[in-house]
């Protein structure tokens, strides 16, 4: 994609350190919404309370010990702030677990797109050997009806189905709880005009992410996660060793493209990158200007930049994410395996 620059007109007002932004330029990122509809699942109620159980339900997985939330943990930004995820028998998973806050906005789930929406990707962990390790959807599904609390539950989120408790429709009901998790933050104050959101510092950095061409890849409302692009786009990366979405399309063109990550909450969000390689977000800023761009940035901008991507930082609802009460294991639950 030919980089966005052709709104930009920046003005950087010079011996006092601010910055003055024309707001045209700010139509590059747009509202982010409440929530992402899915027409083909609609959101109820009752929908979305199963689908919040079943993101905390331990038991959708071989060992009863690891849930959505183990990786994607809500009262820590969406995301568990390792290198890589911790799966079934102690494997590591193969790439940084990203976060699921705003993600159903996204163009398609996980690094390489492999999923269509969050409905799709709600499927692939649990069934993948080195995450939950669930050994097939039958599996998943004599495991939940053996739990008594749960087949009510389908019942009144899928209503007038024979037999409600099904695969799909569990990542239909964990689908339609994530489709609201939107996190609003300062900067979707200063977008609706509110101009003391961001302060003097934010508002520079702001004008340098402009400047600098960090838009052409992080765009949109949640400022990133509209596109593929290869990593070391100008500059070979030097730490690249996965195929990327290559693997998944096929197209030998696409080797080391990944999808461009949001910066919504960036600064909570560490470590950075598909390989979870970098800690710092002042070393990603700069690492992403050098390999993204072709530009060596000073210390200076590299800070500004760091200071309004901190300004991302949303609010999370902390009653729609809490922890709800899971139903007791029936007479019949299968045991946790540990293999």
């Amino acid at each position: 994609m030919k980089p966005i620059l052709l709104l930009l007109s920046l003005t950087i007002l010079s011996g006092v350190g601010a910055a003055e932004i024309d707001r045209a330029q700010l139509a590059l990122f747009g509202k982010l919404p409440a929530e992402w509809p899915n027409p083909a699942n609609p959101a109820t109620p009752e929908k979305i309370a199963l689908g919040r159980m079943l993101y905390f339900e331990p038991r959708l997985s071989l060992s009863q010990e690891i849930s959505c939330n183990s990786c994607h943990g809500l009262s820590s930004f969406g995301v568990d702030g390792k290198a890589f995820s911790d799966g079934h028998a102690g494997h590591k998973t193969g790439r940084n677990s990203p976060t699921v806050f705003n993600a159903a906005g996204h163009l398609a789930q996980f690094w390489d797109g492999r999923a269509a929406d969050v409905e799709a990707q709600a499927k692939g962990p649990i069934l993948a050997g080195g995450e939950m390790a669930m050994p097939d959807e039958a599996y998943v599904i004599k495991v939940l009806k053996s739990i008594p609390g749960y087949p009510p539950h389908f019942a009144a989120a899928f209503p007038g189905e024979k037999d409600p408790v099904t695969y799909d429709n569990v990542a239909k009901a964990i689908g339609a709880f994530e489709r609201k998790l939107s996190t609003p933050s300062r900067f979707d104050d200063y977008l609706g005009g509110k101009e003391d959101a961001l302060n003097a510092d934010e508002k520079r950095g702001l004008a340098k992410f402009l400047s600098t061409g960090c838009t052409t890849c992080h765009n949109g409302p949640m400022v990133g996660g509209l596109l593929y692009q290869k990593v070391g786009l100008v500059k070979p990366w030097p730490f690249l060793n996965d195929e990327g979405r290559s693997k998944i399309s096929g197209n030998p063109a696409e080797k080391g493209f990944f999808k461009v990550p949001s910066l919504r909450n960036i600064a909570e969000t560490s470590p950075y990158f598909h390989d979870g390689s970098v800690n710092s977000l002042e070393i990603a800023v700069a690492l992403m200007a050098e390999y993204q761009l072709g530009r060596q940035l000073p210390t200076e901008d590299v800070a500004d930049i760091a200071t309004f991507l901190r300004s991302l930082t949303g609010r999370v609802d902390a009653v729609y994410v809490e922890a709800p009460a899971l139903p007791e294991s029936g007479p019949t639950t299968p045991a946790p395996k540990h293999d």
